[in-house]
Formats: C-alpha cells, structure tokens, sequence
C-alpha cells in the first residue's frame, strides 16, 4: 500500500540546515518503508513560502488556496516530519504559526517525528520542552525518538556525522513502523454536508 509522508520545514534560508535535516530524515523513512513493502510519496511544506499567507489566515481567518493545500497535504498525510530551527530557546515563531493555524483536528492520532537545528547542542531541549508538547496538546502520537542537528552534527566528515545519522535512523524506523500499522486518515470534505440556508439565517 501507497503512503504518504508530509513534512514541514521551517528553515528560513534555500538552503538551510533546517531542510538538509528534513530531507534526510524523509529519505530515512522512505527507505525503511520500501523495506516493509510499502512505497512513499513525499510532500515538503517550506513554511517560508506561506509566511504572508499566515498572516493573512491570522487576521482574516481563513486560508489562501496555496495554504489551504498545504494544511490538507499535512491532514491527509499518513505521518508527519516537523523540523524547526532554534530562535530563544524555542521553536520559531513561522513554525509556531503554521500550527497555530491549521485545524484543531488536524494532527489528532497522527504520527509525528519531531526535530530541531540549532548552532549548538545545548539548544537541544527544545524538543522535549517546547515541540514535544505542543504536539501532545495537539493530540498527535509523537515519536520517543526526537532529533537535533547542532552546527558540528554537519562537519568534520562521516565519522563526526555518525552520532547524526544513527538518530535519524532509529526516528525513521519508529515512524515507519507506527505508520504501517495504522489506515490512511479520512479526510472530512466540509462541503460533503454543507448547513442548510435556513438553519444560518435562522441562526441569526
């Protein structure tokens, strides 16, 4: 069977260290899925490229088409990668934004891989204080396994990578394998059982 994989990334430069960690670990997933005979389709989120319609959605309420695809890519998905940069000793507040706004129900029962950049391995608690959480709030099944990538994580060669690239892959086999054994959420078209007319205008 088909999967499908949505991963967000926060990165605010092309390219940035935010996206390497995104693609790697999606790579990650992807192979150990092909493994458990079953293929993955990928859809990468780059915040940045809806910044402004964040904003809008903020102030207006609803979303842009282009966002409004993005927030089905991440409902329909049949697990999740999230990956922010660290600002202040948190997430950033693009990635913030971005579940700010989609739906409550979104992330309901929905796997989800959770990682973080940063210039040095110190900031690494802001996957268990700031992303873990907010993650539980949303009601979603988060991975035991969190990864962070420090500046050092990307240089001195393979034997400097290997600490990195042993997390990334025990996240990937534990989201492989909660996306396995769960069916592919059902998407709820609003539209399906729209409010008769009467009702709204009797509402009023």
């Amino acid at each position: 069977m088909k999967r499908t994989l949505a991963v967000v990334s926060a990165g605010l430069r092309m390219p940035s260290s935010t996206r390497m960690l995104a693609d790697r670990l999606a790579h990650a997933v992807g192979e150990e899925l092909e493994l458990r005979g079953s293929p993955l389709d990928v859809n990468v989120i780059e915040v940045r490229d809806h910044a402004h319609d964040l904003v809008n959605h903020l102030m207006a309420g609803y979303p842009s088409p282009e966002l409004r695809r993005a927030f089905d890519e991440v409902t329909a998905a049949d697990g999740l990668i999230t990956v922010t940069p660290t600002f202040t000793a948190s997430y950033s507040g693009l990635f913030k934004t971005f579940f700010d706004c989609i739906e409550d129900t979104a992330l309901a029962d929905k796997p989800v891989l959770i990682a973080a950049t940063g210039g040095t391995g110190r900031h690494s608690l802001v996957l268990e204080h700031a992303l873990r959480p907010m993650f539980a709030y949303l009601h979603a099944v988060v991975m035991p396994t969190a990864v962070f990538a420090a500046t050092e994580d990307w240089g001195g060669g393979e034997g400097l990578q290997r600490p990195l690239h042993r997390r990334i892959e025990r996240a990937a086999r534990e989201l492989a394998a909660e996306i396995e054994r769960r069916e592919t959420p059902t998407v709820d078209d609003p539209y399906d059982d729209p409010v008769p007319f009467e009702r709204l205008l009797g509402d009023r």
